[in-house]
This record gives C-alpha cells, structure tokens and sequence, in this order.
C-alpha cells in the first residue's frame, strides 16, 4: 500500500468530488474528506488489497457520510414535489405539525416505494439541491435522462399520493 501522504495526494481530489456530488455542500464534503482519511490511518491494519484503494475509501467515506445524516438530518425540500408554496405554515399550530408530520411520513414512504434509480434522482434533487446536469453526471448519463427520470418520478409520487388522500 502506497504510504498515507501519497495516498492522500492520489485519492482526495477523487473522494472530495465523490462527496460533494453526494452532498451538495462544500463543507460537509470537505469535513467528511478529512475524518475519512483520518479513519483510514487509525485503521490502515485492516486494508484488504485485494481491492482497490478507491474503493475501501469510498467505503470509509458512505460509512462517515451515513454517520453525518444520522446526527444531521438533510434539509427537507418540498418545492419540487408539491408544487410552489411551503410545505408548513409560517407559525404552526398543534394540528399543523401533526398534519405536516403525517405528511412528511408519507412522503418518505411513497419515495421509498419508487424502483431505483427513481428512488436516488428525487433524493438527489429534492434533498441535495443538485442539478440536472450533477444528476446525470453522477449517473453517467445526460441531462436530460436525469429530467425525465425526476419528472416521472414526480408523477408517480403525486398518483400514489393522491389515491391515499
């Protein structure tokens, strides 16, 4: 294995461009960059090399990027789904909250229903603000298949929705 500050200087720029498509904000892919390479010194004994160095740091990276959502939630865009306006009134009331609880709960399972990549273009536009064009380089596909694959989405969550209403 190659040692860690040649490590670092080959995979950074790769695993900090990998997480800022995940993530969408500069920071948390920065932040996650460094506790990741710091991860993989405490625990450089248990590298495997029958796989790739790429591929045990991305691996380090989803388990540190999974830890980071669990302390902070991503921030919820409704916007695209529901139409323009918000998802909660300005000054919620007891019912309110219930009611945009409820919501927000069925949102999450009509999301969770929807076949890959569906699933993963909605969470990436709706929760992680990016754009078509991020969206399809991610996938290695156009721009364009990126619209169409959140546009149907979209379709299929206002159908199933609706009929639960």
């Amino acid at each position: 294995m190659l040692s860690i500050e040649e490590t670092y200087r080959e995979y950074s720029d790769m695993l900090y461009r990998w997480l800022l498509a995940k993530t969408g904000d500069p920071d948390v892919a920065e932040e996650i960059t460094q506790e990741t390479f710091y991860q993989a010194v405490l625990h450089a004994d248990s590298y495997d090399s029958s796989y790739r160095v790429s591929t045990w740091l991305c691996s380090i990276a989803s388990n540190k990027l999974k830890e980071y959502y669990r302390k902070n939630p991503p921030k919820e865009n409704y916007d695209e789904l529901f139409g323009s306006g918000p998802m909660e009134p300005s000054v919620p009331g007891p019912e309110d909250s219930a009611v945009a609880s409820a919501r927000r709960a069925e949102l999450y399972r009509a999301i969770h229903s929807l076949p890959e990549p569906a699933r993963e273009v909605v969470h990436l536009r709706a929760f992680s603000d990016l754009s078509f064009k991020e969206i399809g380089d991610i996938f290695g596909k156009p721009e364009g298949w990126a619209r169409v694959t959140f546009y149907r989405a979209k379709a299929a969550l206002r159908k199933e929705l609706t009929e639960n209403e």
